[in-house]
């Protein structure tokens, strides 16, 4: 029987250290939090067409 590649060991998307469990993918509580805050302040993005401005609006 073929050998089954080993599965890396997963690793925190903010710092690279080793993923805990109670937090996984991250490392620790911290980590989450940084990862958060980064896509809530717009850090991170979806990359896409630019959206088209809206037109003024007259009442």
């Amino acid at each position: 029987m073929p050998n089954k590649p080993e599965a890396k060991a997963a690793r925190c998307p903010v710092c690279g250290k080793s993923a805990a469990s109670p937090f996984r993918p991250f490392c620790s509580q911290r980590c989450k939090q940084v990862d958060l805050g980064r896509w809530l302040s717009g850090s991170y993005a979806i990359p896409g067409t630019p959206a088209e401005p809206e037109e003024d609006k007259q009442d």
